[in-house]
C-alpha cells in the first residue's frame, strides 16, 4: 500500500479538513463527534416538549442555521459545525448530513424524509483495516431547491437554485440552476 502520508506532518483532523486523504482516528475529531451526538440527541428530545426551545440546541450544533429555518428530527451528522442552513428552509424527519467537508443549505429550500448528504469519499483499492482512508469534499445546495424523499447526493456536488431532485435520486454530479433531475444517476430531463 502506498504511504500517503509521507513527509506530511499533519494531524488526520488536519488533513480531513483540507479535503486531502486522512484516517478517522483524529482524538479531535472524536470529541467533536461525540459533541454532534449529544446535540442532537438532546434537539430530538427537547423537540418533542417544545419545538421553540429546541432551536437553540439545534443551533449549537450546525454550524449557521438561517432566520425560520426548520429541521425536523431525528437529523444525523458527523460533527454539525461544517453546515449551514438558509433561512426559511424546511428539512423533514431523518437527514443523515455527512459533514467531514462543508456542507452549505441555501435559502427557501424543501428537503424531504431520509435525505442523505454525503461528503466522504474512499479510494476504491483495498486497504487494511486500521489504515482505511478517507476523504471529502463539500456539497453546495442552491436556494429555492427542492430534495425529494430518500435523495441521496454525493461528494463534490452542487445543485443549482430552483432546481428539484426527484425521490429516491442519486445525485452523482452537479445539477445546473433551473432544472429537474431524477434517477440513478440523477439526470436532468427539463428545464423548470
Amino acid at each position: 500500500m502506498a504511504d500517503y502520508f509521507a513527509d506530511d506532518p499533519r494531524t488526520n483532523r488536519e488533513r480531513m479538513l483540507a479535503g486531502d486523504l486522512y484516517i478517522s482516528d483524529d482524538p479531535e475529531s472524536a470529541r467533536e463527534s461525540q459533541r454532534a451526538v449529544l446535540l442532537q440527541t438532546k434537539y430530538a428530545a427537547a423537540y418533542v416538549e417544545d419545538q421553540d426551545a429546541a432551536r437553540p440546541l439545534l443551533a449549537e450544533l450546525l454550524g449557521g442555521l438561517g432566520e425560520d429555518a426548520h429541521v425536523k428530527p431525528p437529523i444525523f451528522v458527523d460533527y454539525g459545525t461544517y453546515i449551514t442552513v438558509g433561512a426559511r428552509t424546511f428539512i423533514n424527519y431523518n437527514l443523515t448530513a455527512l459533514d467531514v467537508a462543508p456542507i452549505t443549505i441555501g435559502e427557501d429550500c424543501q428537503i424531504g424524509p431520509n435525505v442523505q448528504l454525503l461528503t466522504p469519499t474512499h479510494p476504491v483499492e483495498p486497504q487494511p483495516r486500521r489504515d482505511r482512508l478517507e476523504a471529502a469534499q463539500p456539497i453546495t445546495i442552491g436556494d429555492n431547491v427542492w430534495l425529494g424523499g430518500g435523495a441521496i447526493v454525493l461528494p463534490g456536488v452542487s445543485i443549482g437554485d430552483n432546481s428539484v431532485i426527484g425521490a429516491g435520486a442519486v445525485v452523482t454530479k452537479d445539477i445546473p440552476a433551473n432544472s429537474l433531475a431524477v434517477g440513478n444517476p440523477a439526470r436532468v430531463i427539463r428545464e423548470i
